[in-house]
C-alpha cells in the first residue's frame, strides 16, 4: 500500500495542505494533480493508478484544508499559479509532470506561462475558458450572472444556474436571459438562502477562472510540453469548447480522453467516470 504523507506550506495569505504518495527521492519525475476549486480528495482514484511514481495532490487556496488568511476576495489564476510555483519549489525535486483539470487546467496555464522550467509535461484537461469562445460575451455574462445570483440569493439558485450552464451543449444564445432560471430543487439543491458566502467555486473562482486569457506568447515560448485534453463524452459543453479554443489558438490538436469532464473520478463526490481508462490514457500521453 502506498504511504500518503500530508504536509503544509505556509505562504502569504494561505497555508497550503498537500499530500505526497511515494518517494520524492526516487529520481522518478513526480506527477502533480491539480483541480480548482476541487481539492485533493477528487484525485484519490486517479492517483491510485500511478503507484510507480511519486504523486502529489493539494487543496487549492481557501479550499478544504488550505486555510486562507487573506479574506474572502476573489482568487485569480495568477494567485493559484503563485501557490503552485511555491509548492513545486518546496518539493525540491526539479520539474514535475502536471495534470490540471477544469479550473486546475486554467491555473496550470498561468503557472507554465510564468515558470515553464518547473513543468516537464502539462496536460490541461478541459479548461473552462469562456473568454476564448466565439460566444464569449454571452458566456462571460452567464458566468457573471451566476456570481451575482450567489451574492444575492445564495448557493442553491446559483449552483442550479452553474450546473445548467456547464452542462449546456453549444453556444450560449443571446436569448439566454429570457429563459426561466433553473429550479434548484431539480438538482437536489436548497432554494433557501442560508446567508453564507464562503463557497470557493461560486464566490471566489467563478468569474476569475472563466474570464482568464492565457498568455499565448509565453506559452508558445515555454520549454514545457503542453497537451490540451478533451473528454470523449463532454460534447460541446463549455469546458470542452474552451479546451478546443485554446488548442486552436496554440496550433495544437486536442487529445481525446475517456469519459467526460469528471472522467477520472471513481466515486469521489458521488460521481464516477472511467478512472482506469482515464489513467491509462494519461500514462500514455505522459510517456509519449
Amino acid at each position: 500500500m502506498t504511504v500518503i504523507e500530508s504536509h503544509t506550506l505556509d505562504l502569504p495569505g494561505v497555508t497550503l495542505a498537500y499530500d505526497v504518495r511515494g518517494d520524492l527521492g526516487s529520481g522518478v519525475t513526480p506527477l502533480l494533480l491539480i483541480g480548482s476549486p476541487m481539492d485533493a480528495v477528487g484525485f484519490t482514484s486517479l492517483a491510485g493508478h500511478f503507484t510507480d511514481r511519486p504523486v502529489v495532490t493539494y487543496d487549492p487556496h481557501g479550499v478544504g484544508r488550505s486555510l486562507r488568511s487573506d479574506g474572502a476576495r476573489e482568487t485569480m489564476p495568477e494567485d493559484h499559479a503563485h501557490d503552485l510555483h511555491q509548492l513545486i519549489d518546496a518539493l525540491g525535486v526539479g520539474p514535475v509532470d502536471l495534470f490540471g483539470s477544469s479550473g486546475g487546467a486554467v491555473n496550470g496555464l498561468a503557472l507554465v506561462a510564468k515558470h515553464p522550467e518547473q513543468v516537464r509535461t502539462f496536460v490541461a484537461h478541459e479548461p473552462p475558458l469562456a473568454d476564448q469562445l466565439p460566444d464569449q460575451e454571452m458566456a462571460i455574462a452567464a458566468c457573471d450572472d451566476i456570481w451575482d445570483t450567489y451574492q444575492t440569493k445564495g448557493m442553491g439558485p446559483a449552483m442550479a444556474k452553474f450546473i445548467a450552464v456547464v452542462m449546456r451543449q453549444g453556444e450560449i444564445p443571446v436569448t439566454y436571459f429570457d429563459e426561466p432560471a433553473p429550479d434548484p430543487a431539480s438538482f437536489g439543491l436548497p432554494a433557501e438562502d442560508d446567508g453564507s458566502r464562503d463557497d470557493a467555486l461560486l464566490g471566489q473562482n467563478m468569474r476569475t477562472c472563466t474570464s482568464y486569457t492565457p498568455e499565448y506568447d509565453a506559452l508558445a515560448a515555454a520549454s514545457t510540453r503542453i497537451v490540451i485534453a478533451v473528454g470523449e463524452e463532454t460534447g460541446e459543453a463549455l469546458a470542452a469548447r474552451g479546451a478546443r479554443a485554446v488548442a486552436r489558438r496554440m496550433g495544437l490538436e486536442p487529445v481525446m480522453f475517456p469519459s467526460d469532464h469528471g472522467g477520472f473520478l471513481g466515486g469521489e463526490y458521488g460521481q464516477t467516470g472511467k478512472p482506469e481508462e482515464f489513467a491509462a490514457k494519461l500514462r500514455e500521453v505522459l510517456d509519449s
